[in-house]
Order: structure tokens, then sequence, then C-alpha cells
């Protein structure tokens, strides 16, 4: 067999106002696990919407097992047997396991009715050989975010992929299910399978990737054997500079309570309780943080705190106003700011352009609204250019640039820019730096702590336990939709925070002041 898996030799694409990738070369060895590396906007997932077949490369060649090939859509890389797990999942909610596995190549039995039996069976099998553990009968919307990613795994296995492209497949997972993830990934490549594994995660390349390619703008820099260097120098490799992993703050200097939580209730949208006699007090000038595993109540926390979902019981106090019962318009006008866990659904209008996402919430005052009620573009763009500039926001179209051809790291930094720039009383913060490379990721934190030393309230939501460590300066832990223990800064140690977590009892004593 060829020594090389895939050759993609002097890639070139370019996009309107972007040259995404410029001549690059990725080389991946039969059956090793090869790493993507490259801040937001470096041209990886590009590259491999290329290898793909979602995009046609303008310029260079594609050879797999040594057999040049012209690969024009994700069908043609099917039959490759290449497959791709994308960032953000392609499943249907209310469809099962099976039904989303199958769902396109779909067969029969004699009777020409569809064969759901024998696909859950080769599912099941599928699962247990490569230890998944999914379950194929359950409905999507009934399963986990990181079981979800699971099946779409199982999609790329069930049409005999033998190339595995995982892009940024622990960006929504628990710090458990990561964990879990490269044990799943090792036992792929066991099984002589090839993995691609975009991430920004260093700590992942160095867990499991054999060599590591790095983009740096569209460009290649190089790929380096992962044993041979330190996540140092793979952080300057995709920066072009020395980046610091801690970020240094002063002690917080807490002012007044701004926002005070007093037994909040909140169902979901099925109808069962999320949030249950939820508790807690957010001072000016402090970053609060929650810690908790995915699905115990952060998201119906947020939803009631926005006004995305009603409350059953209890009462949401800022500065003084009860903002229990208000709506979306009147909270952010008291001063309520909010960066959504999920960018798409509730941060960005996909087809609106940078500008018009970036005022969104304040469209409607002046100076973007003339006397007449008409937008004022030319007002509305040049203050999207400004926050271009102040966040680095990489859209080759400057505000004119929609929101939806942005990489997702772009989209993010573009909803924290809109977020602070209307000087929130209170910043509700879920999941920052998800899908982030190192350089953003330091860059937004040093901003969190800076808007916290303004004099804002920051409650900030993470499954990433090292930014809660690192950020914060009480935590919260929350288990099954209720407060389990609130602690000052350096109080608990990581793994207590995991142990009461996942809903073990801590003999720590609990911040008096909470």
């Amino acid at each position: 067999m060829n020594q090389y898996a895939i050759e993609m030799l002097q890639i070139t694409k370019r996009f309107p106002g972007v040259l995404a990738n410029d001549k690059v070369d990725l080389l991946v060895q039969t059956n090793e696990i090869h790493a993507l590396l490259g801040e937001n906007g470096a041209g990886k997932s590009t590259l491999m919407s290329i290898l793909f077949g979602s995009y046609d490369a303008d310029e260079g060649l594609i050879r797999i097992h040594g057999k040049e090939v012209l690969i024009k859509d994700p069908n043609s890389a099917t039959a490759l047997g290449i497959g791709m797990v994308h960032q953000h999942f392609k499943l249907v909610q209310n469809y099962t396991v099976t039904e989303n596995i199958i769902l396109g190549i779909e067969s029969t039995n004699r009777f020409g009715m569809l064969d759901i039996a024998s696909a859950e069976k080769r599912v099941a099998e599928l699962s247990h050989k490569y230890g998944l553990s999914v379950n194929p009968t359950d409905k999507i919307e009934d399963i986990s975010v990181g079981m979800q990613q699971r099946v779409e795994i199982l999609k790329t296995l069930y049409r005999d992929a033998n190339i595995l492209i995982l892009d940024e497949p622990s960006a929504v997972l628990t710090p458990q299910e990561i964990d879990e993830l490269m044990d799943i990934i090792r036992r792929l490549k066991n099984e002589g399978k090839t993995i691609i594994l975009i991430t920004h995660k260093l700590k992942e390349i160095k867990a499991v990737a054999d060599r590591c390619t790095v983009l740096r703008r569209g460009k290649c820099v190089g790929t380096v054997n992962v044993s041979d260097v330190g996540e140092n120098d793979l952080a300057e490799m995709m920066v072009g500079r020395s980046v610091k992993f801690e970020i240094d703050k002063s002690p917080a200097n807490p002012g007044k309570t701004v926002l005070q939580i007093e037994g909040l209730s909140v169902r979901n949208a099925r109808g069962l309780h999320g949030v249950t006699n939820l508790s807690l007090s957010v001072k000016s000038g402090e970053i609060l943080g929650i810690a908790g595993i995915d699905g115990n109540g952060q998201t119906e926390l947020i939803y009631a705190l926005t006004g995305l979902l009603p409350v059953e019981s209890g009462s949401i106090i800022l500065d003084g106003h009860n903002i229990t019962k208000l709506g979306i318009k009147k909270r952010i006008e008291l001063g309520v700011g909010h960066i959504p866990e999920d960018r798409h659904r509730h941060g960005l209008v996909l087809d609106f352009t940078l500008g018009e996402n970036s005022v969104l919430k304040d469209y409607d005052k002046k100076p973007y609204t003339g006397n007449f009620g008409i937008l004022d573009y030319d007002e509305i763009n040049a203050h999207a250019a400004a926050l271009v500039k102040q966040y680095d926001i990489r859209a080759g179209e400057g505000p004119l640039m929609k929101a939806k051809n942005m990489s997702g790291g772009n989209q993010q930094k573009a909803i924290i820019a809109r977020e602070i720039a209307l000087s929130p009383q209170v910043l509700i913060v879920a999941q920052p730096t998800r899908g982030l490379d190192v350089g953003a990721i330091e860059y937004i934190r040093q901003r969190i702590v800076g808007e916290r030393d303004k004099g804002r309230a920051v409650l900030l939501i993470s499954f990433e336990l090292d930014e809660i460590m690192n950020l914060c300066d009480r935590i919260a832990i929350l288990s099954k939709g209720e407060i389990v223990g609130v602690f000052n800064e350096g109080q608990v140690s990581e793994q207590e925070i995991g142990f009461m977590m996942a809903g073990s009892k801590t003999t720590v004593m609990e911040d008096s002041h909470a």
C-alpha cells in the first residue's frame, strides 16, 4: 500500500476577498492520526471541505492511496472511503440513531419495505466494535451532545470510511466526554483507520496525534512529529508569536450585588425541570463561574436570565429592577449582555452582514437609525469596521461580509465585540472560547477579565474546567439543576470540582457570602 493515504498538493482556494488556501501541501500517512492545526480563518476547514468534495479547489491535485482523484462532491468522497464529522452536526432531531445513520442509503427487504431491523443490527455491531456505546433505537433529541457526535462517527463507519475527518470534534464536549473521544480515536486507529483531526486544543494533539500540519493565514507553516515538539512550540507555529496560557489578573474588587437570583425554577422545552430552586448572586467587579456537566441546567438558567424561557417560580433582580417577567428587549435596555452558547441559533443572523449583526440589539437607536426610521448604513458599517479592527475579526469583505461566510471563531469574536460594545451591567457569557484557537482564546479571556476590571458583573458558564479555574473569582458547581457549592478562587481543586459536577459531596466549606 502507498505510504500516504492522502496527498493534497499545491491546493489553492479563493473566495471573494479571501485567499483561503495558498498552495497548501498536506501529506497524511496511512493509519496515522494527523492533526491539522491553525487559527480561526487559517484555512483548515476549507482544505478539508475540498477533500470531502464540498468545495472545488481552484488549483492543485489530490491523490488517495497513490491514485490521483477528482472529488466533485461528498458522494465522490464517500465512494473513495472518506467520511467527515462536521463541527455542527447534521442530524434530524426526531429521527432515531439508526434512521439518521442510514439516511440517504436506505435498504429495503424483499417486500420493498425499509429494513430497519437489519440496519439496527449493523449499527449495534459497529457501535460495539469501536466502543461507541450507542443505542440504535434512541431518538437524537433524547441523547447528549457527546452521544450525538458518536452517531456522526457511526454514520461514516456505516458507509465503510477508512479515512475519517473530524472537524473540531471536542468543541461541544465535557472533559469526561473528551477523554472518551480520545479513546475512541485511538481505537479507530488500532482498527486500521486513517484520521485527520482538526482542532485548536493542543492537549488533544499531544494526547493522540502522530504528526501535525500547521496552517497560518492560508499557508502551510510546516509538518512536525508531535512527539518532537511541546504545546508552546505548536502554539507559536500557529499564531506566529509566543502565547500565554495563563491569564494575568489582579485580585477582584467586588462591589454591590448587580444580579440576584432567588429560588429560580425553570422548565425546559419538554416540560421537565431544568433548574430547581436555584439562588445565586453576582457582584460588580467579579467573575462568577458556573461549572457543570452539559445538560445539568446551564441552558435553562441562561434562557431564564435572558428571557428565552419563562420562569416557573423565583425571581431575577438586576440592579434593583425585577426583570423576571420582562421581555428580551427590555432586559437588554436595562443592561443584560449575552454571549450565547449557540452562536448560530441565538448570536447571529447568518444571512445578515457583519455590519447588520453588529447592531442587532440597538439598530433602532441613533446613530444607526435616523429621524424617519431609516437605517444609516454608513454609521452601521463604520461601527462594525471599528469592531473588526479592535477585535481582530477576520472578514475579507469587512462590514459587508455575510456572517455565514465567516469562520466559526470569527463569528464568535463578532458576537463578543457587539455585546461588550453595549456596556452591559451584567455580562452572561456561555462557552465564550468554544471552537477558538489559542491566540483568540488568550485575547477573549483577557477581554472578559477587562470587563470585570471595568466594574461589570460577569456570569461565566463554561464546560472548560481550566477556563473556570483560570478566570473566575468565585465558582458555583451546578448538578441536576441545583447549585451544590459556591467557592472562592483557590478554595477547591479541579478534581474536587469534577467530583461535585458528577454529584459527589465534598467536605470543603461553602463561601458564606454566596
